[in-house]
């Protein structure tokens, strides 16, 4: 029987809300946070050297947010995330789950990282990580660059492709690299989802 990949790390957690600026104002004092980026939409806060430890959705800008049937809509928690050691690790984990008949919803590189995002039977939502950058120093210089600016959320792409060109010997810092000339469109409806 093969060893089952885990993740190496807790990574983030965002979440929806309707009191943005308050909920942003509390998460920096709570924990002394620093916020890495914030627009109207979306705003990410640290404590430590990592890229984001908290982000928020705010929900009074992002599309069909008003409508209470939708669940993504309503304020709470939107994802959770966890980050495995490599791309060759998330990607051996995504092979892992397909043969146990777990698909992702979206795959999505970030820019900061390439994630694939899961849900489980209620719904709740998951993303597993690799970072793209090999230090948080050039993770956070990223976050405050042009392409981040221009495209916070980031580049669909297809986890077959990836595999098939990390198995052709491409090297993980070549696919580490988002690619800017696959822009999400209209940030996907409520914006993660």
């Amino acid at each position: 029987m093969t060893a089952t990949i885990r993740p190496k790390t807790f990574a983030h957690v965002v979440y929806r809300s309707y009191r943005f600026d308050e909920m942003l104002d509390w998460y920096v004092k709570v924990f002394d946070g620093k916020v890495q980026y914030q627009s109207p939409v979306i705003a990410f806060v640290t404590y430590d050297d990592e890229h984001h430890r908290v982000a928020l959705l705010n929900l009074g800008i992002v599309k069909g947010a008003s409508d209470a049937r939708v669940p993504r809509g309503q304020p709470g928690v939107d994802h959770v995330a966890y980050g495995y050691g490599s791309l060759t690790e998330l990607l051996g984990k995504y092979v892992e789950l397909k043969a146990k008949g777990v698909l992702p919803y979206w795959c999505i590189h970030h820019g900061i990282t390439v994630s694939m995002y899961y849900a489980d039977p209620d719904g709740n939502q998951m993303e597993f990580q690799a970072d793209s950058y090999a230090n948080n120093e050039d993770a956070n210089a990223f976050m405050h660059g042009p392409h981040f600016e221009a495209n916070p959320i980031g580049v669909e792409f297809d986890p077959e492709a990836m595999l098939a060109r990390l198995r052709a010997g491409e090297s993980e810092a070549a696919l580490l690299l988002r690619s800017e000339h696959l822009p999400v469109s209209a940030l996907r409806g409520t914006l993660m989802g």
